[in-house]
């Protein structure tokens, strides 16, 4: 969660389950935060690919309601990708 906090004033983060699969599958993020409660289809889907890309897989320990809260944005978020 520390890393989170000091990456969520870089411009280098991409919320949201659908922007993050995109980079993802192309290989353009470092590494991808997801909240304890992801559905699960998105979590395999996500897994597969981070494993394919080499890329980092973070589960927080906060549900999508509290990442959305500590993001200092209005709505729950999910999924959370960091650019390279």
């Amino acid at each position: 969660m520390n890393e989170l906090k000091k990456l969520l004033e870089s411009e280098k983060l991409i919320i949201g389950k659908e922007r993050t699969m995109k980079l993802l599958k192309k290989g353009e993020l470092q590494k991808v935060f997801i909240a304890k409660n992801l559905d699960e289809e998105t979590k395999e889907d996500i897994t597969r690919y981070a494993e394919l890309n080499k890329t980092e897989l973070e589960v927080l320990k906060i549900n999508n309601d509290e990442l959305g809260t500590f993001c200092r944005k209005p709505f729950s978020i999910a999924v959370i990708g960091l650019q390279k």
